[in-house]
């Protein structure tokens, strides 16, 4: 039965929270191994139902019971083979595996779907579904184990590869494996509740399940306990939050509970606030920030994270924007309260670290949260979410729990025993203070320095973090530029604009090191050094989708294509690309309504769609060869307007060819002319060069016919002479 709450309560149903429940028992579990061993017993009692929601799931994951003996089945079970011997010894058993319906880009260390064939073959009683529910480029990144609607696990771990590692973290163990590779430590945090917490977070659940696959789920009932055996209990009837994201959607309005409970609970904080996640991108978590680092009197923020990003994408997007609400917190700091980690270890190889994974929140000794959200704007908004937050409420003993698992964890992260920690916090009254004392020569918390990026480069990167959906429409429209329709300084205001820009350029090539390290050796080199790899020509088709959503010069890539592959290799690879890339955007404008497309098309194109429709083939050479708008939205004019695929295509293709001969052609002659300037063919450069200029000329002056055509009306005597042959020729015909 639930206790009332305290009045001081920060819980908020239906404000900050979803529901407030109460858990009966709380087991706070630190990094891969203890989760993967209490799920397995666990799962092992469960007698009719075993509900997993995830943003990866790998039946392949090897479960790595230690301390079990050698003969039994699940020291080397793999996790799919494990839930099938689940369901075939207790035949009323379902086991039901929600995964997210992962794009394309994600696939690269993922599963492949059974209905491939190429992998695991579910049993009849484990259903595994994908569900496809969320936004455009949302995700669903809720973590959630729910076994017999009386036990839940939810946090920041999937049951999947390259998440399992004990709380020492070595730099090489040979348990750290994923297909045959090992990979660096990894640090994560999961809690288990039973109780009305267990039964609301499998509400959450059943919600998800039968949204994705219209199956309804009944809660079920059972006599056993499936609390394992084994896994201790940290905390007892406490009051639990449970705090969702959910974006907005057909008949289901957004719920941004995990933002609002995180800016309450740092609007609350009197002493101290302790953060672990993956990402710290939010720019609403980073004004609450910057408001309390404003106090005298404020509390101590301490965030620790990881140092590097997975990639080289995630580089450019999540940690630039890192980098830029760091250095915004800091210049805000007036009174040296905020402090960023990250977890260090001796020993690991170059270009790894201790990959903080969790998502946790420790407030004074009065709120602990963990979950599935990241400190993201996309996870305010964009992707499904599930944190769990206990309170105190003024009971000293879940306050010294509270304060008892931040020290187990600061303990971890230095390498000494959570007493220490907290001996050293309470004699210097500071967190920062604590760690600074205590790390160890091989286990420390080291300081983040982060790498200035220009605001520019920060502001422009923003797009891929997103706070709410984007519709495919609002993207588009985004991404085009406004057509200045009464602007007759346009002109004079770009000519200044680009004379500003070659003056920025000149000056930063004379009095920065940017000429010393952008040698013509140095480009062509790393360009024919890219061109070796076998993915390459992967990676460059893919980058021209990249370049179209951006608007990134497409010249650009064919240009590097043509130093990379030679010229014709280049070539074809530039116009595979360039036609993939056509084909995706044209097939979006066929889903989007056509009075929007006229918004973004811009007048002069809206002018010619007509025509362009009419004439199919030979309008989209013209367009092709002399752009009317930005390529994406010519694609998606042309969708709307349901000009006919094959014309499109060999509009295209016909359009595109000259310019992507041009620049291929110039990619090898520009390196001759650059690296050895007898070896340039500048005949033939200058040839090409007249007929791109010459042909463009001649298109731009038909399309202005056709335009004007199309525009102006026939003047009345000529309409009068149509007239009358019309007339005459229905008489013919009735004679």
């Amino acid at each position: 039965m639930s206790q009332p709450r305290s009045a001081q309560s920060l819980f908020v149903p239906g404000a900050n929270c979803a529901t407030v429940a109460r858990a009966d028992r709380v087991a706070l579990l630190v990094d891969g191994k203890a989760y993967f061993e209490a799920f397995v017993r666990a799962a092992e009692q469960a007698q009719r139902s075993i509900i997993i929601l995830a943003w990866d799931f790998d039946s392949r994951t090897q479960l790595r019971i230690d301390d079990v003996p050698q003969t039994d089945h699940r020291k080397t079970a793999t996790l799919g083979g494990f839930l099938n011997s689940l369901v075939r010894r207790r035949r009323r058993l379902h086991v039901r595996v929600l995964n997210w319906d992962y794009p394309v880009i994600f696939g690269r260390d993922r599963e492949w779907p059974p209905l491939y064939g190429l992998s695991w073959h579910p049993h009849r009683r484990t259903h595994l579904r994908y569900d496809g529910t969320h936004p455009l480029a949302g995700s669903q990144h809720q973590k959630i184990v729910v076994i017999d609607d009386r036990l839940a696990f939810t946090g920041g771990l999937d049951l999947t590869c390259r998440r399992w590692d004990t709380p020492e973290h070595k730099p090489r163990d040979p348990r750290r494996c994923a297909n045959g590779t090992l990979y660096p430590p990894f640090h994560d945090l999961m809690a288990a509740v039973d109780g009305e917490a267990a039964r609301a977070l499998s509400a959450i659940a059943r919600k998800r399940w039968h949204a994705a696959t219209g199956e309804l789920l009944k809660p079920v009932s059972t006599s056993g306990d499936p609390w394992p055996a084994g896994m201790p209990v940290d905390l007892t009837d406490v009051d639990t939050a449970i705090a969702c994201t959910w974006p907005a959607a057909v008949g289901r309005p957004e719920e941004r509970h995990v933002e609002r409970l995180y800016l309450d609970m740092i609007q609350r904080a009197r002493r101290r606030i302790y953060i672990e996640n993956q990402y710290f991108t939010s720019h609403r978590i980073g004004e609450a920030l910057a408001a309390r680092l404003t106090e005298p009197d404020g509390p101590e923020i301490v965030l620790v994270t990881r140092l590097l990003s997975h990639g080289w994408l995630e580089e450019m997007t999540m940690h630039v924007l890192r980098t830029g609400l760091v250095r915004d917190l800091r210049a805000s700091d007036r009174h040296g309260h905020f402090h960023v980690y990250y977890a260090h270890i001796d020993g690991l190889e170059e270009g790894t670290c201790i990959d903080v994974h969790s998502k946790m929140m420790a407030v004074d000794d009065e709120w602990l949260r963990i979950g599935s959200a990241n400190l993201s704007n996309r996870s305010m908004g964009m992707d499904t979410e599930c944190d769990v937050v206990f309170e105190a409420g003024g009971s000293p003993r879940i306050a010294s729990v509270i304060r008892g698992f931040r020290d187990r964890l600061l303990a971890e992260h230095v390498g000494v025993a959570p007493q220490d920690v907290s001996r050293e916090i309470e004699a210097r009254g500071s967190v920062h203070a604590a760690i600074e004392a205590l790390g160890t020569p091989t286990r420390s918390l080291r300081s983040l320095e982060v790498q200035e990026w220009p605001s520019a480069l920060v502001s422009a990167v923003a797009i891929t973090d997103p706070e709410r959906p984007v519709s495919l429409e609002r993207l588009v429209a985004e991404l085009t530029p406004e057509e200045e329709l009464t602007a007759p300084s346009s002109g004079r205001l770009k000519l200044l604009a680009a004379v500003v820009v070659l003056v920025g350029l000149a000056l930063t090539w004379r009095f920065t090191p940017l000429a010393e390290w952008i040698t013509v050796e140095r480009m062509t080199g790393m360009a024919k050094a890219f061109g070796q790899f076998t993915w390459a020509p992967l990676a460059l088709v893919a980058a021209y989708l990249a370049a179209t959503f951006t608007m990134f010069p497409r010249p650009l890539l064919t240009l590097a294509s043509g130093v990379a592959f030679g010229p014709w290799l280049g070539l074809t690879y530039s116009m595979t690309g360039i036609l993939i890339a056509s084909w995706v955007t044209y097939f979006l404008g066929r889903r989007m309504k056509r009075d929007m497309v006229r918004r973004i098309a811009g007048e002069r194109l809206n002018r010619l769609s007509f025509v362009i429709k009419k004439r199919g083939l030979v309008a989209m050479v013209a367009i092709r060869l002399v752009p009317l708008a930005p390529f994406i939205v010519e694609n998606i004019v042309a969708g709307a307007f349901r000009i006919k695929l094959v014309d499109y295509t060999l509009g295209t293709f016909i359009g595109m060819l000259p310019g992507a001969m041009t620049a291929t052609v110039f990619g090898g002659q520009l390196e001759n002319a650059l690296t050895d300037p007898s070896r340039a063919d500048y005949i033939l450069m200058g040839t090409v060069l007249a007929i791109l200029v010459a042909g463009a000329l001649l298109v731009r002056r038909w399309l202005a016919k056709l335009e004007a055509a199309h525009h102006h009306p026939p003047a009345p005597e000529h309409r009068e002479r149509s007239a009358k042959r019309v007339m005459e020729r229905m008489r013919a015909a009735g004679s």
